[in-house]
C-alpha cells in the first residue's frame, strides 16, 4: 500500500516562481551542487589518485552522483515545489532521468580528455563540459517531466 505525502496538497497549492523564477533558483542550487559535484571529482582525481583512465570514469561517475542526487532534493524543496508528488513514478523518472544524465555526463567528460590537450586545467575543462551538457537536460527534463506542474486548464 502507497501511503499518500500530506504535504501534497500543501506544495500543489504553492504557487510556482515561474520560468523565471526557477531558472534563478536552478543556477542558484546548480551551482552549489556543481561544487559538491567538483569538489568530489577533484578530491578524487587529484588526492585519491584516480586521474588516469578507468579510475576517471569512475571519479567522474561518483562526483556525478553526488552532485545531481544533492540537485535533486534541493530542487524538489525549492525549485519545483508546485510540481506533481506522485512517489513511485516520481521516483522512477528521476533514476531513469539520471541514468541518461550520468552517462552523458561521463562520456561527454571522456570524450573531452580526448580532444582537449593535456594541461595543468584538462580534467576541469573537461568536466565543465560535461556538467553543462547534463544541466541542461536535468532543467528540461526536471521542469516538464519529473516535477510537472498541475495543468490550470479545467476540462
Amino acid at each position: 500500500m502507497v501511503a499518500t505525502d500530506p504535504q501534497a496538497d500543501v506544495a500543489a497549492a504553492q504557487s510556482s516562481p515561474g520560468l523565471l523564477g526557477q531558472l534563478i533558483r536552478f543556477a542558484l542550487i546548480g551551482g552549489f551542487c556543481a561544487l559538491v559535484d567538483l569538489g568530489t571529482y577533484t578530491l578524487l582525481t587529484q588526492v585519491a589518485g584516480m586521474a588516469t583512465s578507468p579510475w576517471v570514469d569512475v571519479a567522474r561517475a561518483i562526483s556525478f552522483i553526488v552532485g545531481t542526487t544533492t540537485a535533486f532534493f534541493l530542487n524538489r524543496k525549492f525549485t519545483f515545489a508546485g510540481g506533481r508528488r506522485d512517489g513511485k513514478a516520481q521516483i522512477g523518472s528521476f533514476v531513469l532521468l539520471y541514468t541518461v544524465t550520468f552517462f552523458v555526463a561521463v562520456g561527454v567528460n571522456q570524450l573531452m580528455l580526448q580532444l582537449l590537450p593535456e594541461s595543468a586545467w584538462q580534467h576541469t575543462l573537461c568536466w565543465a563540459v560535461s556538467q553543462a551538457t547534463a544541466t541542461v537536460i536535468n532543467f528540461v527534463m526536471l521542469k516538464w517531466v519529473v516535477f510537472r506542474e498541475p495543468s490550470t486548464k479545467e476540462n
